[in-house]
């Protein structure tokens, strides 16, 4: 190997609620260095969902991620010219990834006025069960699952 392995960068906590995770969200939904903007938006979010379910925001926030990560995936492997989709476990920290992108990326195709609202309406969804993030997670899955036979590939 030529090169050392990059460093996972600390990421600090938000201010409002202390918590690496909400950083990360905030950090995955900021535009241009808006930083100030995204932390309002989920702030916002978070404070329609206490509104709307009686419930504090930030439960109903970690409910919807740990509902949307997926636990298995497909990963293309060439072997002797032919390329196979084989299922691999999703590593933490990835599987945290996908689910912070996938939640965002369904909460800007929803149609709701504001991307707070929006980003409230997939939490709520997410938390759960239903809603365009977790049907992504149930079809990453489906594939896996579909592609069983060449688990054997593997590496």
């Amino acid at each position: 190997m030529r090169k050392k392995k990059a460093s996972r960068r600390i990421i600090s906590p938000d201010p409002r609620f202390d918590d690496v995770l909400i950083a990360k969200f905030i950090n995955n939904v900021m535009k241009r260095g808006k930083k100030h903007l995204a932390r309002r938006m989920l702030y916002n979010a978070l404070d329609i969902i206490e509104e709307k379910t009686q419930k504090k925001g930030i439960d109903v926030f970690k409910k919807a991620l740990q509902n949307t990560r997926p636990l298995l995936e497909v990963r293309a492997r060439r072997v002797g010219g032919a390329t196979y989709q084989v299922p691999t476990e999703v590593r933490p920290a990835r599987s945290e990834a996908l689910a912070i992108r996938w939640l965002i990326n369904y909460s800007q195709e929803r149609k709701d006025k504001s991307m707070s609202q929006k980003l409230a309406a997939e939490f709520m969804a997410a938390a759960n069960n239903e809603g365009a993030a977790i049907k992504k997670r149930d079809d990453v899955h489906k594939m896996a699952e579909a592609n069983k036979a060449f688990a054997h590939f593997k590496w």
